[in-house]
């Protein structure tokens, strides 16, 4: 089968691979009909996630076709087309009974090189890095999926793939982030990052009762499609400064609950902190540059809660932890617990209330995917998101 495959820093190439194979009775074989790049993927682009592999396999937004399924599943059969959530869970462990199924306990094989890095390991994630299990990813023609008889959600509406694939991540990813807010009705909620993430998370906001969404961003295209979309105001951080904007457009609280959709590699411009994060990464002493995550603590009004489904990797540097304390703000973050999300926000789409297509700038082949993954980095072609079909 063809495959895009990591070979090192900004080196991904479609390559012939062999076919996935049955290895647990619980396991199918799902042929992909929609494959996404996710803003998570160009951490393994950029060389900043450890323990990659030349040849593995990426991609964690997928869906398609089952065309085999394991001796020990009962749930699926084939022909069934579904969803495939990108973090994996056993069902039964003592974090999946508590809902909390992307901490699960028993999905990660390699959960000893994650203790190493974390203290404990999170659950097994498709095509990330082998600290996260090795699993080959869905940017690919097939893909084996673990535990199946739990995760797969099956799609038995109309609904075409494109408005159901980013079930796999983004949808549920920018949800929980708005969610993770705890927010009243009516609060102001400050995003920083207008990517597919974010474009979520605004939307989200607003199903969950926000009475005013900001987002903060520097690309036009993202920002228009934060406005036109997602009813949000927005703040161009290279045009204005972000903290001062922000007390201006709250009357200098603050927005009550913020949203760092950024994560690891955030670009702010010619702020000295994030020069220092530029240097420090470039000279291998670094491998985050938070400088969102800084900003969203100095923005955020007293007794807020700063919301995180932005991606860290390592140590992050200069953080002031002690505004964070003495504004006793309240801090919620962590991979989507996919399995919880998927079939409520599915009839959501359902009943009309979201079109999670509307995203969708770029649509190609899979053999399109090494040039793709540059454009999305260096946001060129205006490139929010990018689908591609086998």
């Amino acid at each position: 089968m063809k495959a895009l495959c990591w070979h090192g820093k900004e080196d991904v190439r479609m390559e012939t691979v062999p076919d996935p194979t049955l290895l647990d009775p619980r396991d199918a074989i799902v042929k992909v009909t929609a494959t996404a790049i996710c803003g998570s993927d160009l951490h393994l682009y950029d060389g900043y996630m450890p323990t990659m592999e030349s040849g593995d396999i990426l991609g964690h937004e997928f869906m398609g076709e089952i065309v085999e399924v394991g001796s020990g599943n009962s749930r699926l059969k084939r022909g069934d087309r579904v969803v495939v959530p990108f973090t994996m869970a056993c069902g039964s462990c003592f974090f999946c009974q508590k809902e909390l199924f992307s901490l699960c306990d028993t999905s990660n094989p390699n959960a000893d090189i994650a203790r190493k890095a974390m203290g404990h390991s999170p659950a097994g994630l498709f095509g990330y890095s082998h600290m996260l299990g090795g699993f080959s990813g869905g940017q690919a023609e097939y893909v084996r999926v673990p535990f199946s008889d739990v995760g797969p959600l099956k799609i038995q509406s109309g609904l075409a793939d494109e408005q159901v694939l980013f079930l796999s991540d983004i949808f549920p990813t920018g949800y929980m982030a708005a969610e993770n807010c705890q927010m009243e009705p009516g609060d102001t909620i400050a995003i920083w990052g207008c990517g597919p993430v974010g474009q979520f998370a605004i939307q989200s906001a607003w199903l969950l009762g926000a009475g005013r969404v900001i987002a903060i961003d520097t690309v036009p295209e993202r920002l228009d499609m934060a406005e036109l979309y997602g009813k949000a105001e927005t703040i161009n951080f290279e045009q204005d400064d972000v903290y001062d904007r922000l007390m201006e457009m709250t009357n200098g609280r603050g927005p009550d609950r913020c949203i760092d959709a950024v994560g690891a590699e955030a670009h702010a411009g010619g702020s000295v902190d994030a020069i220092l994060d530029q240097a420090k990464a470039a000279l291998y002493l670094g491998t985050d540059r938070p400088h969102v995550l800084r900003e969203a603590i100095m923005c955020c009004r007293k007794g807020g809660t700063i919301s995180i489904p932005g991606v860290y990797i390592g140590f992050l540097d200069k953080i002031p932890f002690g505004a964070a304390m003495n504004k006793g703000l309240t801090f919620k973050m962590g991979q989507t617990h996919m399995h919880r999300y998927m079939r409520p926000l599915l009839e959501r789409i359902e009943k009309g209330d979201i079109d999670p297509s509307r995203i969708i700038t770029h649509r190609l082949k899979l053999s399109d995917g090494p040039d793709a993954y540059k454009t999305f980095r260096d946001k060129k072609d205006g490139c929010i998101k990018v689908v591609m079909k086998p």
